[in-house]
Order: C-alpha cells, then sequence, then structure tokens
C-alpha cells in the first residue's frame, strides 16, 4: 500500500514538472478503411496543442487482405497483412516531425478472457524506419492484469474534457467499427482518480454495417447514411439483437470486432435499404442500452468517429438520448483524428510511467501503464 502511494505520488510530480513533447499517433481502426496520423503536443498529462494530421486510405486490396486476417493469432500465416500494416503507416507517417508515435496497430482479434489481444504490427520495424521512438503494443500488460484491454482512449478523452473546459460530467462516444462510450467526471483531479472516468464498448457501429455494404454491393460504407435513409427499421430483428447477452453485462466490458456476427444473419432475408436501416438502428439501440450504466446523466455526448457522419445514426440517437448528441466538432475537436490523437497522448505516458488505464476504463485491478518502447 506504502509503495503504490508513493509510485502514484511520483507520477503526479513527473506529470507535473514534465515539459511538453510533440508526439505522433496513429490509428488503424477495425472499419479498416486506412491510417488516421495525428500530432499532439503534450506532457501526458494536460493537452497543450494540437498539431498537423493526415490520412493514408487503404486500398480496396489492402483490405481483401486485411479483412482475411481478421481473428487470427501470432503464429498464423499473417505475413501479407502484417506487410499491409507496415507499409501503410510508413507511408501515413513519415511525412510528419514528432519526439515520439505511439503506434496502435491493427487490431484482428480481442478475447481479454480468453487468448488475450491480438494488434498486428511491428514496432520496432516502424521504428527503424521512421528513425523515431515508437511506443507500441499498448493493451497487453492491461490484460495480462485482468483488464479488458479495452477502451483505451478514455484517459485521451479525460484530458479533452479539461481543454475544451467541461464544468459538467459529459460522454465522449466513438462511433467506430465498434461503438465506445466514456463518460468523464470534468472535474476529477486526474484520469486513474477512482470516479473519473467510466468507459466500455457499447456493441457494434460500423463494422458490421460495412461489412454489409462489401457484400451486397461492393462498397466499403454506406456513405451519409444514404441506404439507410431509403429503408424501414424491422422491429424483430432489432428485439432479438437487442436480447444478445452482452447488453445484460456491467461495464467496464468489450468486444471484438466480429462478436456480433449475429447481425448479418438477423437481416439476410431483408432488402438491402431495410437491411441497412435495421443494422443503423442496432448500433444506436446499443448506444442507448449503455447510458444507463452512467453515473449520473451526462449533459452532453460528444460523438467521434465515421458514425457522426451518418445523418440516420445520428437521428436516431438525438431522439432516444436526453441529452444534446453533437459532432466533437462543435467543441473544437477533430472526430476523424481523435483516436489517433490518443496514441500520440498515451504514448508519452508510456514514457513517463503514468498509467494508461484503470479499473474504472479496463476493469483492470488497479491503474496500470501499457505499451513496449522501441528506440533507434
Amino acid at each position: 500500500m506504502v509503495g503504490a502511494a508513493i509510485r502514484r505520488a511520483g507520477q503526479k510530480v513527473k506529470g507535473k514538472l514534465a515539459e511538453p513533447i510533440w508526439a505522433l499517433g496513429a490509428m488503424s481502426g477495425t472499419s479498416l478503411d486506412g491510417v488516421d496520423a495525428a500530432l499532439v503536443r503534450t506532457d501526458g498529462v494536460t493537452i497543450s496543442e494540437f498539431g498537423a494530421s493526415g490520412y493514408r486510405a487503404y486500398s480496396i486490396d489492402e483490405q481483401v487482405v486485411l479483412r482475411a486476417a481478421l481473428g487470427k493469432w501470432p503464429g498464423d500465416d499473417l505475413d501479407a497483412a502484417a506487410d499491409v500494416v507496415l507499409r501503410a503507416h510508413i507511408a501515413a507517417l513519415k511525412g510528419f516531425d514528432a519526439d515520439v508515435v505511439g503506434f496502435h496497430g491493427q487490431t484482428l482479434a480481442h478475447e481479454p478472457r480468453g487468448r488475450g489481444t491480438h494488434q498486428l504490427g511491428d514496432g520496432a520495424a516502424l521504428a527503424e524506419a521512421l528513425a523515431r521512438t515508437v511506443v507500441w503494443d499498448f493493451r497487453s500488460n492491461d490484460v495480462e492484469l485482468g483488464g479488458e484491454g479495452a477502451p483505451l482512449a478514455p484517459f485521451f478523452h479525460w484530458a479533452c474534457a479539461k481543454w475544451i473546459g467541461a464544468e459538467a460530467p459529459l460522454a465522449f462516444l466513438n462511433l467506430g467499427g465498434v461503438g465506445n462510450l466514456t463518460w468523464v467526471d470534468p472535474l476529477s483531479r486526474a484520469p486513474e482518480e477512482e470516479g473519473a472516468l467510466l468507459a466500455f464498448d457499447t456493441g457494434p457501429a460500423n463494422a458490421p454495417i460495412n461489412d454489409l455494404l462489401m457484400e451486397r454491393r461492393g462498397l466499403s460504407f454506406d456513405q451519409d447514411g444514404a441506404l439507410a435513409s431509403q429503408g424501414e427499421v424491422v422491429d424483430g430483428a432489432l428485439e432479438l439483437f437487442l436480447e444478445e447477452g452482452y447488453f445484460r453485462k456491467m461495464p467496464p466490458k468489450s468486444l471484438d470486432r466480429n462478436d456480433f456476427s449475429l447481425m448479418l444473419d438477423l437481416v439476410r432475408e431483408l432488402g438491402d435499404a431495410d437491411a441497412a436501416a435495421t443494422m443503423t438502428a442496432m448500433a444506436a439501440a446499443s448506444v442507448m442500452q449503455g447510458m444507463e450504466h452512467c453515473p449520473v446523466p451526462p449533459e452532453r455526448v460528444l460523438v467521434t468517429g465515421g458514425g457522426r457522419r451518418n445523418p440516420v445514426m445520428m437521428a436516431m440517437l438525438e431522439s432516444a438520448l436526453d441529452c444534446p448528441v453533437l459532432p466533437v466538432e462543435t467543441v473544437g475537436l477533430d472526430g476523424d483524428m481523435l483516436e489517433a490523437q490518443a496514441f500520440a497522448y498515451l504514448a508519452v505516458r508510456v514514457l513517463r510511467g503514468l498509467p494508461t488505464s484503470a479499473p474504472g476504463t479496463t476493469g483492470v485491478r488497479a491503474p496500470v501503464g501499457g505499451g513496449q518502447i522501441s528506440r533507434v
């Protein structure tokens, strides 16, 4: 107990006195659209400045390779997918100047109560290619210590709440491949403090909708919700979806990209538009269910990720929730780059020995830092 208290005190001092540095974060999400890259100047506690950002899209051929690797673990034949991940990240990151790179890698499988978690990507090879220090493998320590290993952006969401000057509890909702929610008390003194954060995966978001569009129409996603807007929600399929046991689990909790593959089965007999509308409603209903876990209702929900560009999904959320549902751009944040920025921020925390997850974010037994450091 005494040792833990001394370490926490040391972390606070370290975070307070450290000079901010430029960190470059990279994110390749479960939607498999491409690699986001973004600069953040931070001391690992507060955000000083946001810098430039960029995006490198995956080609259709590259997406096919990555989709074929989903669900695989170390030891499987992953050479082609590893090559795609490395080449895409080098291309996305090489034009930036930064003191450190936060490299998430590509999540292929996630079983925190089983085989662990697998983010494909060689941080040492990336460090050599970029001639930069790279922090990577952010999730393994958390899983090994009993945590879910996800979501990991909540500590950054806490810093964003401070940066925008929030004074009342709020929520960040990421609608990427999988949906996740972070409830933040902006008056807390540190993200690892008890009661500062509650975070969990709400359910599937864009990934199954993207899979539907790829399977039926050869498209990567439902742009602007155009297909869903032409369809009708089939209530029977939605009700069957909400019977899934995941929704009865208490947070923190997390999902693998393909945990809700049953969604496609539930809409198999529907036309394209009705299937897209129903799956969009499933994603929104997942969030509605998750909001019940918030310690107190949030003053507002700030939405990031590709789902915020889907007017159908946003309208469903706005009509169901009892608070404003707004894109993060309304408070001066970049919803396309928030996850990349998060791993830039976390990389600096790893360098400075600060925790990157806590019981309220992943269910880990105590605040823990993650990440390997590859120096050049």
